[in-house]
C-alpha cells in the first residue's frame, strides 16, 4: 500500500531526492516542457491578464458568500435527482464512500484522478474493506502499479521517463522490457476496459461545481473520466467545498485559464458537464449520482483574507512546474497529497500545523509561483504568514529549530549588511577567494556537502556601486 513520506522530515526527504539524479533529470525535462508549452499558448492571448482578473473576482465573490452558494448547489442538484452528502472531515467522507461502495461496487470501484480522494486516503480505506479501488488515469494507474502516491497535481508520474515506465510494466505486468509507448498504452487500455465493465461504482472528483444548476464539470485528456462517470450504475463525486462557481457562464474564463496554465493546451480534449443521473433507462449515464461536499479544514481557511485566497486554487499545477525547489526534489519529498508551493500553503491548513511545520520553509520565496498562478494567489505571502505562525508557536506549534551553523551564518550576514564598508571589503575578499581558493574550499567540509548537486553563482568582476561611480564621473 502506497505511503507518504513523513512531511515533518522534508529536509531529509529532499536530501534523498537530490541524490536521485535520474529523477531530477526527468523532473526538469518535464517541467521545462510544460513551461515552454504554457509560454507558447499565452503568446497569442493578449487578454490573459484580464482573464486572471475576472477569474479571481469570481472566486473571491464565491468564497465570501460560500454558505449561500453551497445551499443553492444542494437545492439545485437535489431537484435534478442528485443525492448530496456533507462531510465535515476525511473520516466522514470515507464513511459515506465506503457505505456506497458496499451497496453498489460489487467488489470493484473505478476511480478517475481525484486529489480529494487522495486527501482522505480513500484507497487505503477501500483496501482494508476488501474493495478494489482501480485508478484509471494512466499516470495514476502507473503510480498504483508502482505502489507510490502521485508526485504532481496534474501529472502523477511526472518523475518517470519512458524507460522507467517500460521497466515498471515489465516487472508488474510481464510486458516486454523494451515495449514502446503504443504497446504499453494498449496493455493499459485492455486491462482498464475490463475493470470498467466489472465495476458497479465510479468515483471522481470535480474541477468545478455550478451552484445555479447543481452541475459538475470534469476536464480530462484521456477519456477515462467519461467512462468512470457513465459506465458504472452509480457515480459518486467527492468535491471540496471551494470548487463552487455561481453560474455556468462563469466556466468560460476558467476553461481558458486552467488548461493553458496546467498543460499548455488551449482546451482539454474532453469536458464533461454532469447534471443529475440519467432520467430514462435507455439514456447514457449512471442510475444514481451522489455528490459528497468535503470541508476537512477548508472552512477554517475562510476566516482570514490571507488564508482564504488559497481556496481560489484551481489545481492547474503551474506553480509546481515553475518552482525551483519542486523541480529538484519532486512531489514525494513534501510528504503531502498536495506538493509544491501550493501544497506548502494548503497542507499546513488542512492538517495540524505541528505535522506540517516544515513545509512553509520548503521554498526560496523567489515568487515564480505567484507570477504563473492564473488566480494570482500570493503564495510567497502565505508562506511568510505560515512561517510566522510556526515561529510564534501559534496555534500550539513549537518554535522551529534552526541549525546552529545556519543561525551564526545569518547573524554574520546581517552584521555585514549593516556596515557598508565591511560589506565592500568582504566582497573584495570573496572575489579573490573565488578565483584562488574556491576549488579547494568546495572539497572541504562543510562546503563539500553543500556543493553536492549545487553550483554557486560567480560574483561579478565589479560591484554595482563601483560601476555607478564610474558612470557618474563620465
Amino acid at each position: 500500500m502506497a505511503e507518504h513520506l513523513p512531511m515533518a522530515q522534508f529536509a531529509a526527504n529532499a536530501d534523498r531526492a537530490l541524490a536521485d539524479l535520474g529523477q531530477r533529470r526527468n523532473l526538469r525535462a518535464a517541467t521545462d516542457t510544460f513551461a515552454a508549452r504554457r509560454s507558447a499558448v499565452l503568446a497569442g492571448n493578449p487578454d490573459w491578464e484580464a482573464w486572471r482578473t475576472t477569474a479571481r473576482a469570481v472566486k473571491d465573490h464565491v468564497l465570501a458568500h460560500l454558505d449561500h452558494y453551497l445551499v443553492e448547489f444542494e437545492r439545485q442538484a437535489t431537484a435534478r435527482g442528485t443525492v448530496v452528502h456533507w462531510a465535515a472531515d476525511a473520516d466522514a467522507a470515507v464513511r459515506i464512500l465506503l457505505d456506497l461502495a458496499r451497496q453498489h461496487a460489487r467488489g470493484v470501484a473505478v476511480k478517475a484522478k481525484s486529489m480529494t480522494t487522495e486527501e482522505v486516503r480513500l484507497n487505503e480505506a477501500f483496501a482494508a474493506a476488501g474493495i478494489d479501488a482501480v485508478e484509471t488515469d494512466l499516470g495514476e494507474w502507473l503510480q498504483q502499479l508502482a505502489d507510490e502516491v502521485p508526485s504532481h497535481i496534474v501529472v502523477p508520474a511526472i518523475h518517470k521517463n519512458r524507460d522507467d515506465v517500460a521497466k515498471l510494466c515489465h516487472e508488474r505486468l510481464g510486458t516486454p522490457r523494451d515495449a514502446d509507448p503504443a504497446t504499453l498504452t494498449a496493455v493499459a487500455r485492455e486491462r482498464l476496459r475490463a475493470q470498467f465493465a466489472a465495476a458497479g461504482l465510479g468515483i471522481s472528483g470535480a474541477n468545478f461545481a455550478i451552484a445555479a444548476t447543481g452541475s459538475l464539470l470534469l476536464l480530462e485528456n484521456e477519456g477515462n473520466i467519461r467512462l468512470t462517470t457513465s459506465v458504472p450504475d452509480v457515480h459518486v463525486a467527492l468535491v471540496g467545498i471551494e470548487k463552487l462557481l455561481p453560474r455556468v457562464q462563469d466556466l468560460d474564463v476558467f476553461l481558458r485559464l486552467l488548461p493553458r496554465s496546467g498543460t499548455g493546451q488551449a482546451l482539454t480534449t474532453y469536458q464533461s458537464l454532469l447534471t443529475g443521473p440519467k432520467q430514462h433507462p435507455e439514456a447514457e449515464g449512471p442510475r444514481e449520482l451522489h455528490v459528497v461536499l468535503l470541508d476537512n479544514g477548508r472552512a477554517r481557511m475562510l476566516g482570514a483574507e490571507v488564508t482564504r485566497q488559497a481556496l481560489a486554487c484551481i489545481r492547474c499545477g503551474a506553480c509546481l512546474n515553475a518552482c525551483p525547489v519542486y523541480q529538484q526534489v519532486g512531489g514525494h519529498a513534501y510528504g503531502s497529497v498536495y506538493p509544491g508551493p501550493i501544497g506548502a500553503v494548503v497542507t499546513p491548513q488542512l492538517v495540524p500545523l505541528t505535522r506540517a511545520a516544515a513545509l512553509p520553509f520548503a521554498s526560496t520565496l523567489c515568487g515564480a509561483c505567484r507570477e504563473v498562478c492564473p488566480l494570482r494567489i500570493d503564495i510567497p505571502g502565505l508562506l511568510l504568514h505560515l512561517r510566522a505562525e510556526v515561529r510564534e508557536g501559534h496555534p500550539g506549534v513549537p518554535p522551529a529549530h534552526s541549525p546552529r551553523g545556519k543561525r551564526w551564518a545569518m547573524q554574520l550576514a546581517a552584521f555585514g549588511l549593516r556596515h557598508p564598508r565591511l560589506y565592500r571589503t568582504a566582497l573584495r575578499w570573496a572575489r579573490l577567494l573565488q578565483r584562488v581558493a574556491s576549488p579547494l574550499l568546495r572539497r572541504l567540509p562543510p562546503l563539500r556537502s553543500w556543493a553536492q548537486g549545487r553550483a554557486a553563482p560567480e560574483l561579478a568582476p565589479r560591484d554595482f556601486r563601483s560601476l555607478w561611480q564610474q558612470r557618474s564621473r563620465r
